[in-house]
């Protein structure tokens, strides 16, 4: 039992190094939504905001069809467990996705980017309220929701933005291999 604990505590310091290296790069912390944020600044041209903890919006557009605009960025393993909506106010939420999860299975949760969407807030909340859904922590979205904001990967024959073949290859970067 003692030699588990033992190789848990090694396992554990490498995992640290690798998190201070991730948060010098990224210059936040490594978990799982400031990389989120570090990836879709650098892909879709956001001005993050100066604070990882600020409420309603993580940054703004700074070019594309939505400059100017405020944006919330959401990194889940799988988005169709609900999406977090904050009683803030944010013009877009942009959702990173990984791979769905089978349910039940207990597995290890790569970092992976499989689909990205893109909500416009007011839109999804309108829509939501007329479905009678309960707003806040893992709100349910339909998959008809996810499809009709999916930008990536580029199966959505109307996305509401599209991706650059740049864009589409920086994201392709955190996919499943």
């Amino acid at each position: 039992m003692s030699t588990d604990l033992h190789e848990l505590a090694k396992l554990l310091r490498a995992r640290d190094d690798l998190d201070a290296r991730i948060a010098r790069l990224t210059g936040r912390s490594a978990r799982q939504g400031d990389i989120g944020e570090f990836v879709a600044a650098r892909v879709f041209d956001i001005a993050l905001a100066a604070t990882a903890n600020q409420a309603g919006h993580d940054g703004t557009f700074r070019s594309g069809p939505h400059a100017g605009r405020t944006v919330n960025v959401k990194t889940y393993g799988d988005a169709y467990a609900g999406i977090d909506i904050s009683p803030h106010p944010c013009e877009f939420y942009l959702v990173l996705s990984g791979p769905r999860r089978l349910p039940g299975a207990v597995i290890h949760h790569q970092w992976r980017i499989s689909a990205v969407y893109l909500f416009d807030s007011r839109r999804l909340l309108d829509t939501l309220h007329a479905r009678g859904v309960k707003i806040g922590i893992a709100t349910s979205i339909r998959q008809a929701d996810l499809d009709a904001a999916r930008i990536f990967p580029d199966t959505n024959p109307t996305p509401p933005l599209r991706l650059t073949p740049e864009q589409q290859a920086l994201l392709s970067l955190f996919g499943t291999s």
